[in-house]
């Protein structure tokens, strides 16, 4: 079976530095690929030839485009709706949790402050969508 391909939107270097962290540290077979902004996420995803993730880890407060538009423009384009949308933020509050779900994210993951629960909750994010997920890409040019 082929590594979870695993797009995570960020903006914080600090938060990037520590998923990245807890990810290799999972034991589990993905690939992450790091975008820091909502826009450069969108402008790889919308390439014909761009990334193709399994899922997204998307951060909501990010400067310019932030994580519910990047959400909203994603549902709204035929060939990335079907693309899975976790939102990973350090946000509680609900009204950004209904606001998630209204724009159709299939998951809102609060992120844990403390390190060793934050990688229980990546280790489980990877065997969920690794199990979740096709186990073979659907054909590239359905994107």
């Amino acid at each position: 079976m082929r590594p979870l391909q695993v797009l995570l939107v960020d903006d914080n270097p600090a938060a990037r530095g520590l998923a990245e962290e807890a990810f290799s540290l999972s034991g589990q077979p993905c690939e992450v690929t790091m975008m820091e902004s909502g826009d450069d996420a969108l402008a790889a995803l919308m390439d014909k030839d761009g990334i193709r993730p399994d899922v997204v880890l998307l951060d909501i407060n990010m400067p310019g485009m932030d994580g519910f538009a990047v959400l909203e423009a994603m549902k709204a384009q035929p060939h990335l709706r079907p693309i899975p949308v976790v939102m990973l933020s350090g946000s509680s509050a609900p009204q950004d949790i209904r606001k998630a779900y209204t724009l159709h994210a299939n998951a809102y993951l609060v992120k844990s402050v403390e390190f060793q629960a934050f990688l229980t909750q990546i280790e489980d994010f990877v065997v969920f969508w690794t199990q979740a997920r096709l186990t073979t890409r659907p054909n590239d040019s359905a994107y």
